[in-house]
């Protein structure tokens, strides 16, 4: 740097660049050996003076020049090593740094201290000994040591595992092979391996059963001896921080998993039964992030409703569906595609399932209930509000009242469709007259599982099941946009093999019925004679599909089963 700022006799206390004496050594030729090399060290320190001139850059000598812990860490000690350069003096607004070359790389670091501090840098050329000498400083700093409360998997472990378990066959041999304190990094590798949600780890009589729910169904993967099982539920309560002496009641609680470049949250829940402990354990992985509006499954135009309708700028979009059919996912979808820095959205969640960037998310607690917190978030000057479930009167009114003033309000209710929605709002006591024009549109939806792409096949539908088919096809709306050739259809499923834990399915898709709020459905909402029956009339008649007949639509492109559609929709 160009201005160098006061000198360095100004900014030393008295003394401190004078160097400190030694002991006299005894024997002749020790004395010799040190003069020569002392003599070395002077003629050295005064090339670096000469050389310091011609660069036009001061000199300092660094041997016994008394350097704090914490002006010496302003630099790291890999950058230190690396750049070949200290930080000798650090007063917060002035700062010296040595180096035995003067390059570029250093006028960078410079910068990069100047930024960090932003304090005045001036850069004085040292020799070689010098920085050897500074550089012996780092080894004297205390060393922080890493604390580590879950289970830390190394790649190493995890690409040995994925090596050794293709399938649950061979995590069940290993398992019976492997000691206690590899056990719970095994099953947490093979829960990675195979996508699992949730290990469930349940005593039986005569032994553990280990199963993963994969893809939202439960799957055996293995069995521990018995005999081990009181040790591994002291291992897990003692990582999640649970009374290890308590047997007798639930408990709950939670530890991280520390992978290189993933960190996974794992909450525990133990339940006491009749042979047992039974613990399941929901891995949340940081990696999981919420999927793109594109990738939820919606095609035709129940796509181009939902996509018309999530672009008004007021209005409540409610998700319908039992736990676990992806509402929430298909609500972070939404977000993702309106979030943009002219958008200002809050979210109130139970629990916060993924971190959008750019979002407010708040979480509910005992206190901060739905309703409180939408009364709140109403205060913030939002644009968009997500409310996890709207499940009573109060949260509903509140909602419904945003939607009315200028809020697009994103919100779910459990009911088995869409149709379900608006007599589950009027059997809350919503009023009709605000419900009507407050409403822009109401989804349906199921996960399904898809197909292994690696052992798809086709295959021939038993007889019943086939005319089941036909007569579920033959109901979709003419102006739905859809048209099947019920003489020309192909049907597929998976046989199973090592890419799907020989499952036959890998990963899921939501299947939809996108209901919006046409002119004709709002009178009728309005005059509050209504059933679900008559609204799914007024829905087909404007062309909207059924969950079931968008799912047999996904299983004739062969991305489903007719089975798995059957198994979630009707």
């Amino acid at each position: 740097m160009s201005n160098l700022g006061p000198s360095l006799e100004d900014l030393l206390p008295k003394g401190q660049n004078q160097p400190t004496g030694g002991n006299e050594e005894e024997t002749a030729e020790f004395k010799l050996q040190e003069k020569i090399n002392a003599i070395t060290l002077k003629e050295k320190e005064e090339e670096t003076a000469r050389n310091a001139q011609v660069l036009d850059l001061p000199y300092i000598n660094l041997v016994s020049f008394g350097i704090s812990p914490e002006t010496l860490t302003a630099i790291s000690q890999d950058q230190a090593q690396k750049l070949g350069a200290v930080c000798f003096l650090n007063t917060g607004a002035e700062i010296r740094i040595g180096t035995v070359k003067y390059d570029d790389k250093i006028k960078a670091l410079e910068t990069e201290l100047q930024e960090k501090f932003h304090a005045n840098i001036a850069t004085y050329l040292i020799s070689q000994h010098s920085l050897n000498s500074a550089l012996k400083l780092y080894d004297t700093l205390p060393k922080i040591r890493k604390f580590i409360s879950g289970i830390e998997i190394t790649e190493a472990q995890l690409k040995k595992f994925e090596a050794e378990i293709k399938n649950f066959q061979d995590l069940n041999a290993k398992i019976k092979n492997t000691s206690l304190s590899e056990l719970m990094a095994l099953l947490v590798a093979g829960a990675i391996k195979a996508r699992a949600s949730d290990i469930h780890i349940e005593a039986e009589e005569t032994d553990i059963k280990v199963r993963y729910r994969i893809d939202g169904i439960l799957n055996d993967a293995a069995k521990i001896n018995k005999d081990i099982w009181p040790r591994v539920t002291s291992r897990i309560k003692q990582m999640a921080k649970l009374k290890i002496n308590i047997s007798d009641r639930p408990q709950d609680g939670r530890f991280p998993i520390l992978l290189t470049n993933e960190h996974i949250d794992v909450r525990v829940s133990v339940l006491p039964t009749a042979y047992g402990e039974s613990i399941v354990m929901r891995l949340l992985m940081s990696s999981n992030t919420a999927i793109s509006f594109e990738e939820l499954g919606l095609r035709g135009q129940a796509f181009a409703i939902l996509e018309k309708e999530i672009k008004r700028p007021n209005g409540l979009i409610i998700t319908t569906g039992p736990t676990g059919s992806g509402k929430t996912t298909t609500l972070y979808a939404i977000l993702k595609k309106l979030n943009d820095p002219e958008t200002k959205i809050i979210t109130v969640e139970d629990p916060i399932e993924y971190e959008l960037q750019g979002v407010n998310q708040s979480q509910t607690t005992k206190d901060y209930t739905f309703a409180k917190a939408l009364k709140s978030i109403l205060r913030q000057d939002p644009d968009i509000i997500m409310v996890g479930e709207i499940r009573d009167l109060d949260t509903a009114e509140i909602a419904i009242q945003a939607a009315l003033t200028g809020h697009l309000v994103l919100s779910t209710i459990h009911t088995n469709d869409a149709f379900g929605a608006i007599p589950r709002f009027l059997s809350m006591g919503a009023k009709p007259f605000l419900l009507a024009p407050a409403l822009n549109v109401s989804i349906g939806q199921r996960l399904v599982r898809k197909i292994c792409e690696q052992c798809k096949k086709e295959i021939d539908l038993a007889p019943e099941v086939l005319e089941r088919v036909k007569k579920t096809l033959a109901e979709i709306p003419k102006n739905s946009g859809y048209q099947v050739d019920l003489n020309k259809m192909k049907f597929y499923a998976g046989k199973g093999c090592d890419a799907c834990q020989n499952i036959g399915f890998k990963g899921r898709i939501g299947i939809y019925e996108i209901m919006p709020i046409t002119g004709e459905m709002e009178k009728t909402i309005v005059s509050g004679n209504l059933s679900e029956y008559d609204i799914k009339n007024m829905a087909t008649k404007d062309g909207v599909i059924t969950m079931a007949q968008d799912g047999l639509l996904k299983a004739l492109d062969g991305i489903t089963s007719v089975e798995e559609v059957f198994r979630v929709a009707e």
